[in-house]
């Protein structure tokens, strides 16, 4: 009695399919990868994202007294989840808003100082 991969492999041939195989392993997805610079657009601050977290274009619209976080300096263009290389001057991605530039000027409640 042929085995389960002689099986497979015969009917393969029979219906003309290339044999598979035997032990290979399963095709493996490749993550997306974040959409070229020039495909990224500004971030609204009236996104429901940006608002729950308190982003401003402008750092020094920043409301400190509901964001007790926020000190004077901090924006996104000192932030280590900013990526400047957008281009488009002044603006970059970050990756709290994926797909999207956020103004080098600007906060938020997810800053994290840049070593």
């Amino acid at each position: 009695m042929p085995s389960a991969a002689e099986a497979r492999t015969a009917a393969e041939a029979s219906a003309g399919a290339e044999p598979a195989a035997p032990d290979a392993p399963a095709p493996q997805e490749t993550p997306a990868a974040a959409p070229p610079a020039a495909e990224l657009v500004r971030l609204d601050e009236s996104d429901g994202t940006a608002q729950a977290l308190g982003y401003r274009h402008d750092a020094a619209q920043v409301d400190a007294s509901r964001y007790g976080r926020y000190q004077a300096g901090q924006k996104c263009s000192n932030c280590s989840l900013y990526q400047a290389e957008s281009g488009d001057p002044g603006w970059g991605a970050c990756s709290i808003f994926p797909g999207k530039l956020v103004k080098g000027e600007g906060w938020c409640s997810a800053y994290v100082p840049a070593a």
